[in-house]
């Protein structure tokens, strides 16, 4: 294979572009290939949302060292940013730092091996890969690739209403489509606010995404006083989907707890619980849910259904997965990141060795890495492109050192509140930074 080929990089996002700086610190050619026009431009689609994590913890190192190499200034490190200040005050700078090695308007459509379908064997791994893409003009186009790291993230495959994980009956009837969502809604904006103020809304999920909604509109229902939240649970009770309030890891996270928690007590929010979505039906300009039993909710107006993300697999038809079947994760590191076992701040770091595939030199990186689990940490995947990037470039001793600076228990990436917390105010257990080192074979044996 021609050690000349680039890296082919699979999305410009934050863990993407922070795969493309690691690599250019190993003096390997890259080329990030992005969907959108910009950079991070999946996570502008939610820019109105405030990240748990606060700048500290969303700032790669090798892309640091790029960006402050040209002038760049660090954003404070108390603060938390919204999705659009994380892309516009980071994620752009680093794009542009990087130049023509991001190419933006430029889906990726399939990948392989040069000659060698999946089921070929006779000289395979001597073969490049094949990356082939697409431009915005319909263009298609083949490159050759050394490697390819795909970092597209799971923005863009939400999990559907149904219960069983396929869409409910008539989820995806003309007629509905524009009345579902699977977005956080922006009430900051006019549009939005006119679309749920003084509406019935019912919320399906109980992950941050779904308090993030149920909060905005609880404080909507006080200006508006039509305006009705229902939050729509599977599970038979509410557990611990509040989170741990004043312990909670993330000062910001267990704020956002408690702040629902207060909107439920107080009737804000109404709860349904135990209810498994199987169909939706219209019922004149309002939508009824069913569940497996045939019971039907009161009509609301809109649904967001708030159920997590899934990867997108169907492009990677030619390429060898080794995938754990629950999760759709990398087999070796599905047992670390099982939600059913794991939060956020129990998931151990890990490198190449547990992001492997059966097909050398193909890595699923970012959120995709973790299928569908829900736990992923912006700092655990600039730790995984470190690695990655040591592991293509030939540093085996790097690749297998795993390495992560994170406060004392861990820190989460996701949705939060719309207003930043006073960095003034305690920020819970997380204090100063501490350096974590495990070798490969040390995070195998935690699992």
């Amino acid at each position: 294979m021609d050690d000349g080929l680039p890296v082919v990089v699979i999305g410009a996002g934050p863990v993407g572009l922070a795969a493309a700086a690691e690599l250019d610190q190993r003096g390997l050619p890259v080329l990030v290939l992005e969907k959108g026009a910009t950079a991070g431009a999946t996570v502008r689609e939610w820019g109105h949302v405030r990240l748990f994590s606060m700048w500290r913890d969303l700032v790669d190192p090798a892309a640091e060292k790029l960006l402050t190499a040209a002038g760049w200034q660090r954003p404070h490190d108390a603060t938390y940013p919204t999705g659009e200040e994380w892309a516009r005050s980071y994620l752009s700078p680093l794009a542009d730092v990087l130049g023509d090695r991001v190419r933006f308007n430029t889906e990726v459509i399939g990948v392989g091996r040069r000659g060698r379908d999946r089921v070929v064997d006779a000289g395979r791994h001597e073969q490049p890969f094949t990356v082939h893409a697409r431009t915005a003009d319909g263009t298609e186009e083949r490159i050759l690739a050394r490697a390819v790291v795909d970092a597209s993230g799971t923005w863009t495959t939400p999990n559907p209403l149904g219960a069983d994980g396929l869409p409910a009956q008539g989820e995806r009837a003309a007629d509905l489509a524009d009345r579902i969502s699977t977005r956080i809604p922006d009430l900051g904006s006019a549009e939005d606010r006119r679309r749920y103020a003084g509406r019935s809304t019912a919320v399906v999920g109980r992950g941050h995404s779904a308090l993030t909604a149920l909060v905005a509109l609880a404080e909507l229902a006080q200006s508006d006083p039509g305006t009705r939240a229902l939050w729509v649970l599977r599970r038979g009770e509410i557990g611990d989907a509040f989170g741990g309030g004043e312990a909670d890891q993330l000062a910001a996270r267990g704020a956002l707890g408690m702040r629902a928690k207060a909107a439920v007590d107080a009737g804000s929010i109404e709860v349904v619980t135990g209810f498994r979505t199987a169909g939706v039906r219209p019922e004149g300009a309002r939508i009824v849910l069913v569940d497996e039993s045939g019971r039907e909710l009161d009509p609301v107006d809109e649904v967001l259904t708030l159920t997590g993300f899934r990867p997108d697999l169907s492009w990677l038809s030619e390429i060898r997965l080794g995938l754990d079947p629950t999760l759709q994760a990398p087999a070796k590191l599905a047992p670390l990141i099982d939600p059913n076992v794991h939060s956020c701040g129990t998931v151990y770091p890990h490198g190449a060795a547990e992001l492997a595939h059966p097909e050398p030199g193909f890595y699923l990186v970012g959120m995709k890495s973790y299928g569908r689990a829900p736990t992923f940490l912006s700092l655990t995947g600039f730790e995984q492109v470190r690695s990655i990037a040591a592991e293509i470039a030939g540093d085996h001793a790097a690749a297998a050192r795993v390495e992560l600076t994170l406060p004392e228990t861990g820190v989460c990436g996701g949705s939060g509140l719309f207003e930043e917390p006073d960095p003034t105010e305690e920020v819970g257990c997380c204090g100063p930074p501490a350096t974590i080192q495990l070798t490969a074979r040390d995070t195998s044996a935690s699992a």
